[in-house]
């Protein structure tokens, strides 16, 4: 099965496809302890990265492309 689209990418393909540039890891690393990121949050993100890098004509996931991929978060709304 070849895969088409980033959504369909599994953890390796993934991996493979989607490693972010030292800045960006550094970046997920610290959203993942701050934002409380699953496994899947990660994978997501990264799935969510790697598209806009595509759409930036980018071979690599870089900071930018983590930075607007986590801004697509929902965050919990703070209780009241």
């Amino acid at each position: 099965m070849s895969v088409l689209t980033n959504a369909i990418a599994d953890g390796d393909i993934l991996r493979t496809v989607a490693t972010p540039d030292e800045a960006g890891q550094s970046l997920l690393s610290q959203a993942m302890e701050k934002m409380k990121l699953s496994g899947r949050g990660y994978h997501r993100v990264l799935r969510v990265a790697r598209t806009l890098a595509d759409l930036d004509g980018a071979d690599i996931v870089r900071r930018p492309h983590i930075a607007e991929a986590l801004s697509y978060r929902r965050m919990p709304l703070a209780k009241m």
